[in-house]
């Protein structure tokens, strides 16, 4: 099929849900992606910060057609040797004291399960989350999730038992927890809004104030896990070890995979039949997600995300200060947030014109998240592109 064709069938039988782009993506390597018409393209969205170790790396590639070969699915209810090698091995990388996994599919399935087993262990009703955090779209995530154009559709089903406090003002926090609190939800970089990193000293607070309080602690680490932001987890930036942890996106390098990691006590709350998944823990998806493990080992991923990311945030830093057009750059590791004074998308759209993918946050934010195996040479070309683009967007004001 030609791109017209493939983008006609698109539009006439896909749910209308997403902000679409008129490229046709039909191939990748590393950190570029390839149109229908063999253009090439500089990802630095990363599939919303899924490809971390790169576009069809060979080791994911070949765990995955291994795999497909020997069994496609197992359930839950029977052992799996991918599944047990998985759970070794991400046990081993999490912080010390988060031992017990539940396998789903997506981050938002893993913040549903965090939800639920802090409910089931405190007994309580209360959840309080983060004015701009983002925790996903079904329906206790959504609740976890402040932005009202994501919740309004939707007031009727959404839980009311749900508290948002500002992101990084403990006092905020203490007000706000009462006997009825069952957990604190928080990311450590609050990605979707914009890529605002947690003051100093605030998650430390976090973790004192619950423990007095007996709340359990979450840390929503979809985005931010696996290497993203120079450490292999947000929250070591910090020294803090929540109670559960929820990740996915990068976990198997676009094979639909998450994980809800808590401390031992707090999963076993719940019992045999409370919560489970058909496809959780597919030996395909544990087979990627072993190699993508091994892949941000083996290749130093984590240290190349903090070198490269100091590396892109400094020559971000130096537009800045060449052009009024930006007014703040902010991130970690590889994982940055470029505020304009304007709205970005003829900068989005003017990219895409010059072999450049970017990923928005809202109206005014651009956000990067490439895979962790981009080149210097490419970091920056795309800091050249993007000034380039500035410059042009400057001149019209």
């Amino acid at each position: 099929m030609n791109e017209s064709e493939i983008m006609r069938i698109e539009d006439s039988f896909l749910a209308q849900v997403y902000q679409k782009f008129a490229v046709c993506v039909t191939s990748g390597r590393g950190a570029v992606l390839y149109d229908v018409n063999g253009r090439e393209y500089i990802d630095c969205m990363g599939g919303y910060g899924v490809s971390i170790v790169g576009h069809c790396h060979p080791k994911v590639v070949k765990a995955i057609n291994e795999q497909s070969e020997r069994l496609l699915s197992c359930h839950g209810s029977f052992y799996n040797d991918k599944r047990a090698e998985l759970l070794e091995k991400l046990v081993k990388i999490v912080p010390e004291g988060l031992n017990s996994v539940f396998l789903s599919n997506s981050g938002a399935e893993s913040v549903e399960c965090a939800l639920k087993i802090a409910a089931k262990y405190t007994g309580r009703k209360e959840v309080v989350s983060m004015v701009r955090g983002y925790h996903g779209k079904t329906l206790g995530a959504l609740s976890a999730t402040w932005n009202p154009k994501y919740r309004e559709s939707f007031k009727g089903f959404v839980c009311s038992n749900f508290k948002f406090v500002p992101f990084g003002k403990t006092d905020k926090i203490e007000e706000a927890i009462s006997d009825e609190t069952a957990a604190v939800i928080v990311e450590p970089i609050q990605g979707e809004s914009g890529v605002y990193v947690a003051p100093d000293g605030f998650l430390k607070d976090l973790r004192e104030i619950c423990d007095k309080k007996g709340v359990v602690l979450i840390f929503d680490e979809v985005q931010t896990g696996f290497g993203r932001t120079g450490k292999m987890w947000a929250c070591q930036h910090w020294d803090v070890t929540p109670d559960v942890m929820c990740v996915a996106k990068a976990m198997a390098a676009g094979i639909p995979i998450g994980a809800t990691i808590a401390k031992e006590d707090i999963m076993k709350s719940l019992g045999v039949g409370e919560h489970s998944s058909t496809f959780g823990g597919n030996p395909v998806a544990c087979a990627a997600a072993s190699a993508v493990i091994d892949v941000i080992l083996g290749e130093s991923l984590v240290e190349r995300a903090r070198q490269l990311g100091g590396f892109f945030r400094k020559a971000l830093l130096e537009i800045q200060d060449r052009h009024k057009i930006v007014r703040e750059v902010r991130g970690l590791g590889l994982m940055i947030g470029l505020q304009s004074r304007f709205d970005v998308y003829n900068i989005l759209m003017k990219g895409l014109g010059r072999g450049l993918i970017l990923l928005y946050s809202g109206r005014n934010i651009i956000r990067f998240l490439p895979p962790l195996v981009i080149s210097k040479a490419q970091l920056s070309k795309v800091a050249d592109t993007l000034e380039d683009i500035l410059t042009e967007e400057e001149e019209k004001i």
